[in-house]
């Protein structure tokens, strides 16, 4: 694995819409909207990618993050933002997040940041990765079905 590979990844290139993409043009109002049988919304998604990328994270920062008791306790029960600066203030903290997950991948992709699970920093950048492209992906559908796709920078 290279930094290429995890740049790529983390953007979605050749793969997927890049993360930071699919939430462009959203209106916040609408960040909240739940398709009928739709488990979340946009909103819950973004605020789960958010939990589990700080997760990961803290792992390649040196420490041990606190693994939730349940995977529901890593979804906000609220459905939607408050206010537009509660919607871009959270984007931000993510797009923050990707950032340092850039960061992380140019340094040796091959040292141990999980001994108890023997977890490189190349393994646990992968599983970030793997996360952050399966749930881009709701995001997009979510957004079809709402109305709201494509992003306008695709028009």
């Amino acid at each position: 694995m290279s930094f290429s590979f995890f740049e790529k990844g983390l953007h979605g290139e050749n793969a997927h819409v890049d993360p930071l993409e699919v939430f462009e043009g959203l209106r916040w109002e609408m960040a909240g909207e739940k398709p009928e049988n739709c488990p979340y919304s946009v909103w819950q998604i973004l605020n789960h990618m958010i939990f589990w990328q700080d997760f990961y994270l803290t792992y390649l920062h040196g420490s041990v993050p606190v693994h939730p008791e349940q995977d529901e306790d890593s979804w906000p029960d609220e459905t939607a933002p408050s206010n537009e600066t509660e919607w871009s203030d959270t984007f931000f903290q993510f797009s923050k997040g990707l950032k340092e997950a850039d960061n992380e991948a140019k340094k040796d992709l091959n040292v141990l940041k999980d001994s108890r699970l023997e977890r490189t920093r190349g393994d646990i950048l992968a599983t970030l990765m793997a996360h952050n492209s399966y749930h881009t992906g709701q995001v997009a559908l979510i957004r079809q079905l709402i109305g709201a796709w494509p992003p306008p920078s695709w028009l």
